[in-house]
């Protein structure tokens, strides 16, 4: 069975406390290992977490503020000390190439990895493969800063009483699948006939924006959606001022976007307990929510 899990490695905002490290995540999908975000400290927490460097094979950067990319140096590092075999390419704000030369060559080391820099310059696909197509969106923050959407082709799930009718089995089944037409007893059978849609996942990581439609896009029909929530309510107007989201605002993007699970995170350091965040969330959305916590291993719902 794929494997398919968000494994948190910081929740933390500007300022890590004593509790949450800086951002930092990695999704699990199938035989990827997507890394967002790393912030400092970001490799320490991979090995908390049981994440070898041989286990990331892309690395998404939604903006250079220090909490969201000072990890950089580290990971890279690690990827050539640990000789990881394939490429890894990063996708990052275009705007920003400077700062990431300097994160990637901190230091001296003998660099081995194959890292490919892909810098995002607008709306659209980044990168497609077999884990489906990923794209960026450009949200409303201080310094440029992209939002990033993971979808999986829809597929068909098999219906075994149809497969039944028309006498299918075995290997025929296989091949069913691989052709999509089969000739039973001198008939036709097409794969439509004895399958039914099955919706490919859907994945959203959301970091420092204010609202925006880019957040909406990003969000829509989301199994899980990663989504800042720096501030609670109370300080809207900071989160504004910032550009940043409240938990009350996360929340009424996940429910009117259809979201599945909401995953709160990017909690300011002014907040020592983050229960209020789900708290608030729940008032505006009555999905599952996560409020995100340090090594938390958050698995993607079960298809619809």
């Amino acid at each position: 069975m794929s494997l398919r899990e968000l494994v948190v490695l910081g929740t933390a905002s500007q300022v890590p406390t004593r509790d949450r490290a800086h951002n930092g995540y990695l999704l699990r999908w199938d035989g990827e290992g997507i890394l967002f975000d790393p912030g400092e400290g970001t490799q320490r927490q991979l090995s908390h977490a049981g994440v070898s460097a041989t286990d990331i094979t892309r690395i998404c950067l939604t903006h250079f503020h220090g909490d969201h990319c000072l990890g950089i140096p580290g990971v890279v590092q690690r990827l050539s000390l640990d000789r990881v075999p394939h490429p890894v390419p990063v996708h990052y704000p275009a705007s920003g190439a400077a700062f990431l030369a300097r994160l990637r060559h901190a230091s001296a080391f003998h660099e081995t990895a194959e890292l490919r820099e892909e810098p995002v310059t607008a709306d659209g696909v980044v990168a497609t493969g077999r884990f489906g197509t990923l794209s960026a969106h450009r949200l409303d923050h201080p310094v440029e800063t992209f939002g990033y959407r993971l979808v999986e082709p829809d597929g068909r799930s098999l219906l075994p009483e149809r497969l039944a009718e028309h006498g299918i089995t075995g290997p025929a089944v296989g091949r069913l699948q691989r052709e999509g037409r089969l000739d039973v007893a001198g008939r036709p059978v097409t794969l439509e006939e004895v399958s039914r849609v099955r919706r490919g996942q859907r994945f959203a990581f959301v970091m420092d924006t204010r609202l925006c439609d880019a957040v909406h896009t990003l969000a829509d029909g989301a199994d899980v959606l990663v989504v800042e929530s720096t501030f609670l309510h109370a300080d809207v107007a900071l989160a504004r001022e910032h550009g940043h989201l409240t938990a009350a605002q996360a929340a009424g993007v996940a429910a009117g976007c259809g979201v599945r699970t909401l995953v709160l995170t990017h909690f300011s350091q002014r907040y020592e307990d983050t229960r209020a965040f789900g708290a608030e969330a729940a008032e505006h959305f009555a999905g599952d929510i996560v409020v995100a916590a340090d090594l938390d291993r958050i698995p993607l719902p079960a298809r619809r």
